[in-house]
């Protein structure tokens, strides 16, 4: 996911491509080693710069997908038609490829296990990508907090880490739900249409339950999500919010 960086005294790395990962036909994740890397929080995002042959230079952020992995990182990258970076990173990127990277970036928007929870994930789009992570996290720590993940995509095939989501169904305590909202399967059986009100009524843990929520994708949805659960009951300070641009939306 590409997201606006809040950037600090971070030195630039050298990393290089070891694996590509389509997820869509537009989403690609990017496994990176990266010899010099400081471990990493789920949630955090990287700077990526690329510098062409004249020497122009063009960088964007990029959210991490995957916990701690030592000198290893993912991100994942959702094409964007008129970008300068992710149609390279997306379409023309290989094994063996190197380009330079700073981060860790952010400390607002992240979890780790020992936060506990219950945790609500609600994501638009390539706003998945940082929930990802927290999920990731979770599962591999072997933490028993109970997660709820509610994802909006336009189409059944443009939903990121499908089989691996659809994998977490045999995952005790981690449940995914899906909304659809341009077009669905034919045995579809799922919601389909924008998040609203009612449907995080029906998915979100009761407030109550005090539960952590992470809310990320396109401005308009994290306002309206973020609004809908502090209207539910929510705490503010328990909503935690990441957005970008108009792209990724659903």
């Amino acid at each position: 996911m590409a997201r606006a960086a809040v950037r600090g005294r971070l030195n630039w790395l050298t990393a290089e491509v070891v694996d590509l990962v389509d997820e869509t036909a537009s989403v690609r994740s990017i496994v990176l080693y990266c010899p010099g890397w400081t471990n990493h929080l789920p949630g955090q995002h990287v700077d990526i710069r690329l510098t062409a042959d004249d020497g122009y230079q063009a960088q964007r952020s990029y959210s991490i997908a995957t916990p701690e992995d030592g000198e290893r990182i993912t991100v994942t990258v959702e094409r964007i038609a008129d970008g300068e970076v992710s149609p390279y990173l997306v379409d023309e990127l290989r094994p063996g490829d190197r380009f330079e990277l700073r981060g860790p970036i952010g400390g607002y928007f992240v979890w780790e296990p020992g936060l506990g929870g219950p945790l609500l994930l609600v994501a638009g789009g390539s706003g998945v990508v940082p929930l990802m992570a927290m999920i990731r996290s979770r599962v591999g720590s072997g933490s028993d907090v109970p997660v709820r993940l509610l994802l909006s995509s336009r189409r059944w095939d443009e939903v990121i880490y499908r089989n691996e989501l659809k994998s977490l169904a045999d995952v005790a305590g981690v449940a995914v739900t899906h909304t659809l909202t341009r077009s669905q399967p034919p045995d579809w059986d799922g919601y389909a249409r924008r998040v609203d009100m009612e449907m995080l009524s029906e998915v979100a843990w009761q407030p109550a339950e005090r539960a952590l929520c992470f809310v990320c994708g396109p401005t308009g949805l994290v306002e309206s999500v973020a609004t809908a659960l502090v209207g539910l009951g929510h705490e503010p300070g328990t909503v935690k919010t990441e957005r970008f641009g108009p792209t990724g939306g659903a």
